[in-house]
């Protein structure tokens, strides 16, 4: 299972994007299957209007 989250920030904040995709943990029913779950959080700068980072995170049940 694939869990994305996009986040358009004001400066280089790391993390920022991720860190719903963790609070809500709407991948929860896939683990309790036995899927293994992975995470991608993608920023984007609105100075810039670029890619501004990105955290990939995996998971096993």
């Amino acid at each position: 299972m694939h869990a994305f989250g996009f986040k358009v920030v004001e400066s280089a904040s790391k993390g920022v994007a991720m860190a719903p995709l963790r609070d809500r943990d709407n991948a929860a029913k896939y683990r309790s299957l036995g899927r293994s779950v992975h995470r991608v959080a993608v920023e984007f700068s609105r100075k810039t209007r670029n890619l501004d980072g990105f955290e990939v995170a995996s998971g096993q049940p």
